[in-house]
């Protein structure tokens, strides 16, 4: 199997946003030169809000003061999408994926990222499911239903999708709620969705699952996917 058929992924960790950016530019510009193969980080945020190219500051609900007191910043990226949340208990993906080598299309691989978050949440009892119109995966039904008594709302939203391309390459990618403090989303319109719910794993199913295992599972659907062979290795070797 040639290198060109390789997938290295890396489970970072803990990490903060702007670090994690810094490393996937990195990888992502030497991708284009055909300096490395294609790449996958796997890591958990510090908790932070970040606006992509449709995104909007009013989206941010919360004061400055309001912000500094739950130990969140505010990231602009250049990302597709709007405003979304991360931080601890949430699987953040970031392939840096050559998707013209793929035979793939923006939209097909984003489907792709779709389909590796609803498989991996099967796994984990969850039924994810996507919405016609709206990027992501979601639980419960469309959103904007009206629950019945007692009922949780539907159309509960539990993995954001928001990448960029350039010459072909694919960097940024999923977000997947796994022990998620949602509380969080309050502070926000996610996604440009005033009112939306979220969920995770645990929400949904009462279990708390380790973070490093769902995106482990996840690497392994979205290699089958790609048709990339996968070699785990250490972050360091990705970042050299």
């Amino acid at each position: 199997m040639s290198e060109a058929s390789l997938l290295r992924a890396a489970w970072v960790g803990r990490m903060a946003y702007g670090p994690a950016l810094d490393l996937q530019r990195s990888l992502f510009e030497r991708r284009k030169a055909g300096r490395v193969t294609d790449s996958l980080l796997l890591v958990e945020h510090d908790h932070v809000f970040t606006l992509g190219r449709r995104g909007m500051s009013s989206h941010v609900l919360a004061s400055a003061e309001a912000l500094q007191a739950v130990g969140a910043t505010v990231h602009e990226t250049d990302r597709g999408g709007e405003t979304t949340y991360h931080g601890p208990g949430q699987l953040v993906a970031y392939p840096i994926i050559n998707i013209r080598d793929a035979g793939l299309g923006p939209v097909t691989y984003v489907r792709l990222l779709e389909q590796a978050i609803i498989d991996t949440l099967s796994e984990h009892g969850v039924s994810g499911h996507r919405v016609v119109g709206k990027t992501g995966v979601f639980v419960g039904g469309e959103p904007g239903q009206r629950p019945a008594d007692g009922e949780n709302p539907r159309g509960r939203k539990i993995g954001a999708i928001g990448v960029r391309v350039s010459a072909g390459v694919a960097m940024h990618g999923f977000a997947l709620n796994v022990s998620t403090d949602l509380d969080y989303y309050r502070h926000i319109v996610p996604c440009g969705m005033p009112g939306m719910p979220a969920a995770s794993i645990l929400s949904e199913t009462g279990r708390r699952a380790e973070l490093e295992d769902v995106g482990r599972r996840a690497a392994d659907h979205l290699a089958t996917f790609l048709q990339l062979r996968l070699e785990w290795v250490q972050s360091g070797s990705l970042a050299a």
